[in-house]
């Protein structure tokens, strides 16, 4: 009877070191990359439910989700206590836009470990895709349960951002900070709140922080941007605007703001430049944008190019006083005869006879009739 037991004993001995040895190759080769042969050997294995899971995780590698679903289904099925298997399944529902799903897995972990954050914030991500507007009650309780979850606060602080509560805004930033200073999110909010409160000078500050750790986008130096010319630094404004132009080089909108920057600074040649490309790009009514063209051309005296643009302007639209205004101005500057500078505001005043700039119109005529008898006058002398 021994001798039996003792045989039984070496049987089992030897099957349990097989699939053993089983595991440890197919773990070897999950390790090693070699997936599709990890998933081979993963069935070999006499204890399945053991490895379903490994499977799963062997066909997201190659990418067959439908395998891993069905692999997972059976994992959780089969190990129906394990909860480290449910949270990964959950996880995998959600990369795999499943949120229905995903959602249902995430609550009933919440109602197993209410007191796990990790499982109330994963559950607040799944309600956001589902639009559902429960999603904030579980990244508050996730940061309730744990103070420096990061990237609860940053989902906290990013929602009263876009509503508009700024201190709320400020409260959780700074709770985070406290545990992470460099939270390169949570900087971002931090200066695009005090940058939608107009308070540039510290909206620089955190910019400036972000460009620090290494971050680099349109948006960042295009905001700067902005706060630097807010504050009259121009130089400054133009620097970080080209910056922003690298990631969009066609952005005509961004190549003229950097051409009336110039202009504020009198680099009439570059304002020049850049208001000339942007207007090449753009493709809408240009009336504002060549009025500012013909303005840093009158400014060069280069009166013939100046009419040429504001001309343009008056074509795009021909009922803007503003506009055809301008063009009397710079064919005054341009014409020597004085009949010919009183035409073009008398013409002016027939175009608009009820225009609301015929005074400053009336003046420049009374104006240049006084020169004319003037000159007149001395050349009589």
């Amino acid at each position: 009877m021994s001798r039996i037991i003792l045989i039984v004993f070496i049987i089992s001995s030897f099957k349990t070191e097989a699939q053993t040895s089983v595991l440890n190759i197919a773990d070897n080769l999950f390790a090693h990359g070699n997936y599709s042969k990890a998933i081979a050997q993963y069935k070999k294995h006499d204890n399945l439910p053991e490895v379903y899971h490994k499977i799963a995780k062997a066909y997201i590698a190659i990418g067959n989700y439908d395998e891993a679903l069905v692999n997972y289904e059976k994992g959780v099925e089969t190990n129906p206590n394990n909860t480290l298997l449910k949270y990964d399944f959950g996880k995998f529902l959600y990369r795999t836009k499943n949120f229905k799903r995903a959602s249902e897995v995430f609550n009933k972990l919440v109602y197993t470990d209410y007191k796990n954050p990790n499982f109330h914030y994963e559950l607040g991500l799944t309600l956001e895709q589902l639009k559902d507007s429960t999603a904030q009650n579980r990244f508050y309780s996730a940061f309730q349960l744990d103070s420096t979850h990061q990237k609860a606060i940053y989902k906290i602080a990013k929602f009263h951002l876009k509503k508009g509560h700024n201190k709320l805004v400020d409260k959780y930033i700074d709770v985070g900070l406290s545990s992470y200073k460099n939270n390169k999110q949570l900087i971002s909010l931090k200066a695009q709140n005090y940058y939608v409160r107009h308070q540039f000078e510290n909206a620089i500050v955190w910019f400036e922080k972000l460009l620090e750790l290494g971050e680099s986008s349109e948006f960042i130096h295009e905001k700067l941007s902005l706060s630097y010319a807010q504050l009259f630094e121009f130089e400054k404004a133009i620097t970080q605007r080209e910056l922003a132009l690298k990631f969009n080089p066609l952005d005509a909108t961004a190549i003229y703001v950097i051409g009336t920057y110039y202009e504020k600074i009198d680099d009439f040649k570059n304002a020049e430049k850049n208001i000339s490309k942007a207007l090449s790009i753009l493709d809408q009514p240009l009336d504002v944008e060549y009025v500012k063209l013909a303005t840093v051309l009158n400014r060069q005296k280069k009166y013939k190019e100046g009419i040429e643009a504001i001309k343009k302007a008056v074509k795009e639209n021909p009922t803007n006083e503003f506009s055809n205004f301008h063009l009397a101005i710079t064919l005054e500057a341009y014409y020597a005869d004085y009949d010919a500078k009183i035409k073009v505001f008398e013409d002016f005043k027939k175009k608009f006879p009820n225009g609301k700039l015929n005074g400053y119109a009336d003046e420049r005529i009374s104006k240049l009739k006084k020169e004319k008898f003037l000159k007149v006058k001395k050349k009589a002398d």
